[in-house]
């Protein structure tokens, strides 16, 4: 609870900075950002969700991609996504009550309806001064939040929806502090997805209608009945649907010579990606993954220190590294030099290629060994090519040059 109230304080005065940041930074920058988490976060890992019931999964996405991309008409005269989820459905259970699906099916269990209507209390007061070790964690997350935040709003404005980011980023941050003081654990953010589910016909009944199920399932618990009663395999399509429909926005609402940049910006969401994967202790031991961390080679870091170092803080590298592709692309080398040196200072103190696996904050004079040497040489890498193009700026611009 302390912690997302401290998280909504951070969000309450950063929102107010958020009409600014937009103004500032262009939009193949925003969109990029948000188009290379779509891809990898919404796309890729819905995707391996689905395909674990292949069946079921691989044909909701099928009907889903019929229905949505291809236009395609269906023989009945209802909404083609609900089509698609009563058909997944019905295969899932049909093929795991015939045998014929994966091993070890079984039918979930009943719930028991319940009555907890969330009240405002002050149990967070207890609990902020055990938040104090983890504000290297909790501030880059919050920053983090606003940042999409950022790019959400703009990603609503392309697809004809002209809110103001800083109303958009005032409602999270009150939301959040909200659901701290109730008892909420988990904080709010605006989702990801708005040109995809106007595309699937929603408008603000959806909404409003939305908001009000689910917060009613929480009071009287249905909520948990419905997530072990749908599929994962069958609900996750959606969301690769989601995740295709941002991704092709980022290209196609920002200018073409900008795509280069928009297609910079996917890299880091994909280290991340690797990230989250790689930091399974199923797949590399927690003492293995620490020693591949901190070792070097003859030819520099490690494969994982680097994927690691590039995945924290992705959303904000992302945008600055598309920033000053755009600068680069307009011929403002200034610019992109100042973008490349704020890029430095956020690393810096590891707002974004943090090189604490948990992607926490810290004081550069506090590091030691490796961690400290991957801190100074990304941190170098910025001041080193913000220095070139500040000589290159100086050259005489060529004949023809505007």
């Amino acid at each position: 609870m302390a912690s997302l109230v401290v998280m909504g304080l951070l969000k309450l005065v950063l929102s107010f900075c958020g009409d600014a940041i937009t103004r500032q930074v262009p939009r193949a920058a925003l969109l990029g950002s948000i188009g290379g988490a779509a891809l990898t976060l919404l796309g890729f890992l819905p995707l391996v969700e689905t395909l674990r019931s292949p069946v079921a999964g691989l044909v909701t996405l099928g009907l889903l991609l019929y229905v949505l991309v291809a236009r395609g008409r269906l023989p009945v005269r209802l909404p083609g996504v609900l089509v698609a989820l009563l058909v997944g459905t019905t295969l899932y259970y049909a093929l795991g009550l015939t045998g014929l699906g994966m091993p070890g099916f079984a039918l979930p269990q009943g719930v028991t309806l319940t009555f907890a209507l969330p009240v405002p209390n002050t149990g967070f007061i207890a609990g902020l001064p055990a938040t104090v070790p983890f504000l290297p964690l909790l501030l880059p997350f919050g920053l983090l939040m606003v940042a999409g935040g950022i790019n959400v709003a703009e990603s609503a404005r392309v697809a004809g929806d002209d809110y103001r980011t800083r109303d958009v980023l005032l409602v999270e941050a009150v939301a959040t502090l909200v659901a701290g003081v109730c008892g909420g654990v988990a904080q709010t953010t605006p989702y990801f997805g708005q040109p995809a589910y106007k595309h699937m016909g929603a408008r603000q009944g959806y909404t409003l209608v939305a908001g009000l199920f689910i917060g009613l399932g929480g009071v009287f618990g249905y909520l948990t009945g419905l997530v072990q009663w749908l599929p994962v395999a069958v609900l996750a399509p959606i969301i690769v649907y989601v995740g295709l429909d941002i991704t092709l926005q980022a290209f196609h609402a920002t200018e073409r010579r900008h795509a280069p940049a928009v297609a910079l910006a996917f890299l880091p969401s994909i280290a991340y990606l690797l990230v989250i994967k790689l930091g399974n202790p199923a797949w590399i031991a927690p003492a293995q993954h620490a020693a591949l961390y901190a070792a070097t080679d003859g030819h520099g870091l490690t494969e994982l220190a680097a994927i690691v170092t590039l995945g924290n803080g992705f959303i904000i590298t992302a945008m600055l590294w598309a920033s000053a592709l755009v600068a680069m692309i307009e011929a403002q080398l200034r610019r992109a030099a100042g973008v490349l040196l704020v890029g430095a200072g956020l690393t810096l103190f590891g707002v974004i290629h943090s090189v604490d696996p948990r992607g926490g904050i810290y004081l550069p004079w506090a590091l030691e060994g490796v961690p400290k040497l991957i801190a100074q040489q990304f941190t170098a890498a910025y001041v080193a090519l913000a220095a070139l193009f500040l000589l290159l700026s100086l050259q005489k611009p060529s004949r023809g040059t505007g």
